[in-house]
């Protein structure tokens, strides 16, 4: 099993391996030695359908009678392209992801030259049936809620099988209805489970393919996702990561009578109120939020966030850009000083707060002036380290046909000169924690006598000392080495 790409696809790998290993299968040590090889895509950029082509190439290479199943994003938007690289058995998209073990199964007990379930799930309205999305235009994208499928296809792949391709109508699920527990195999995952609460997005960002692959804004129940804390608690974890493709709108396709708390009274939940119910109804020692837009930090997350020791000081806030030319352009539901406002806000809550965010460089139509807004905003504000991207054009987005497309080159040097901005902006937070101390919990790794650990304001931790794994400590702060810090548990 092989995930790419953001916290969501992940959670939702971990969830598959979890399925996969209850339908009887056992994992494998390397993909080498695998009958079954899943990939979990991301098509968030350019670069990351060319990862996903990459490791299939190799993986067919290195073990010619592997089966190949492909899900995920880059599944989702164009499985006939993945259909068509040699090795690939299966294509399923996020649509039928949640059934991809007992796909892999059914598929696995068939003849791989004929469809298992060609015409299996023809009756729902996910159903297995397919539409390339690079052939419709974002309106028509849109359309497809309306159920724009017909039957489902097959594919003959490179190598003379066919490649079964499971995709169906993405915008027809309404509801996330399951939270798995996640245990992965890399060493932060075991001590800090990764709960997927929400999937989806309403927003449509020019740039952005992901609201056309992962389909509608949908929440996990209060309840539910309670229920899964607790379960995390039970199983000794002590932090727990909230994590959605937009995670601040968490509760609004809800209704108000599932909250067990005074959120009943509103009219629509918010992700303040369910922090609020995990603080109120778990013993959950730590909540770590993953990215939250802009306009979704409210003055009540902040001073939840910064009020309960409880909820990690940190806060990752996606810019994309500080020009409010650009920042129209790109469909963007903020202006530059509205950005500015709820970051200073958050850095006044709490003052030890790690502050991260994404922008975007080479953005159709970003000429020199826009660009020295955006590092010039970023050069103003409380910052502690940023992930920057140069834009990738993607099939079927507003962004694509835009004229004024940035040269390589140019895109290329902006990225650089944000990085370097950047690495400034930490290694001055970092300073200030010197001769401090910071809540931490302890991770896997161990190199050279030193336990890694992760603090409660998102800094890489080296602690003097063999530590067991998930302890949480307070550690005095040492020196700094690289881009991460030394200390030792007091």
């Amino acid at each position: 099993m092989e995930n790419f790409g953001c916290r969501a696809t992940q959670a939702d790998g971990a969830a598959i391996e979890r399925d996969l290993l209850q339908k009887g299968l056992t994992r494998a040590d390397e993909s080498n030695q695998a009958e079954f090889v899943v990939l979990n895509t991301c098509t968030v950029t350019t670069s990351a359908d060319h990862d996903a082509r990459a490791t299939i190439r190799r993986i067919h290479r290195e073990n010619p009678q592997a089966r190949i199943i492909v899900t995920g994003c880059y599944a989702q938007r164009a499985p006939e392209e993945i259909a068509s690289l040699p090795g690939v058995s299966l294509v399923v998209g996020n649509s039928h992801k949640p059934r991809l073990a007992e796909l892999t199964i059914e598929h696995g007990a068939g003849d791989s030259s004929t469809p298992a379930n060609a015409n299996a799930f023809a009756g729902d309205p996910g159903s297995g049936s397919f539409v390339p999305l690079s052939t419709l235009n974002p309106i028509q994208q849109l359309a497809t809620r309306e159920g724009m499928f017909s039957a489902a296809r097959e594919q003959t792949a490179a190598n003379g099988k066919r490649a079964e391709i499971i995709v169906g109508d993405i915008f027809a699920h309404t509801e996330l209805s399951a939270a798995p527990v996640f245990e992965a195999d890399t060493a932060s995952e075991k001590t800090r489970p990764n709960l997927k609460i929400q999937d989806g997005c309403n927003n449509r960002c020019s740039f952005c393919i992901i609201p056309y692959v992962r389909g509608r804004s949908r929440s996990l129940k209060a309840e539910e996702v309670v229920a899964s804390v607790r379960q995390l608690v039970a199983g000794g974890y002590r932090e727990i990561v909230l994590s959605g493709i937009n995670l601040g709108r968490w509760g609004r396709d809800l209704a108000p009578p599932q909250m067990a708390t005074a959120a009943t009274l509103k009219e629509q939940l918010r992700f303040a109120d369910l922090l609020r119910a995990i603080l109120e109804t778990t013993a959950v020692e730590k909540i770590r939020i993953s990215s939250v837009e802009p306009m979704d930090w409210s003055d009540d997350l902040i001073q939840l966030a910064a009020g309960s020791p409880r909820i990690c000081k940190h806060a990752h806030v996606p810019l994309q850009s500080g020009s409010d030319h650009v920042l129209r352009a790109m469909h963007r539901r903020y202006r530059p000083w509205h950005y500015a406002d709820r970051l200073r806000k958050i850095r006044q809550a709490m003052p030890m707060a790690a502050i991260g965010g994404d922008v975007m460089v080479g953005f159709p139509g970003e000429s020199d002036a826009d660009f020295e807004q955006t590092r010039a905003l970023i050069d103003s504000l409380p910052f502690t380290y940023l992930h920057v991207f140069t834009y990738s054009s993607r099939p079927g987005t507003p962004s694509a046909a835009m004229p004024a497309q940035v040269r390589g080159n140019v895109a290329q040097e902006r990225n650089r000169i944000l990085r370097e901005l950047a690495a400034r902006k930490k290694h001055e937070f970092q300073q200030g924690l010197l001769d401090g101390t910071l809540e931490a919990i302890t991770l896997t790794h161990v190199e050279n006598g030193r336990t890694e650990a992760l603090t409660d304001n998102y800094q890489k931790l080296w602690l003097e000392g063999v530590h067991p794994s998930n302890r949480a400590m307070v550690a005095r702060i040492l020196a700094i080495e690289g881009e991460a810090l030394v200390g030792r548990v007091e």
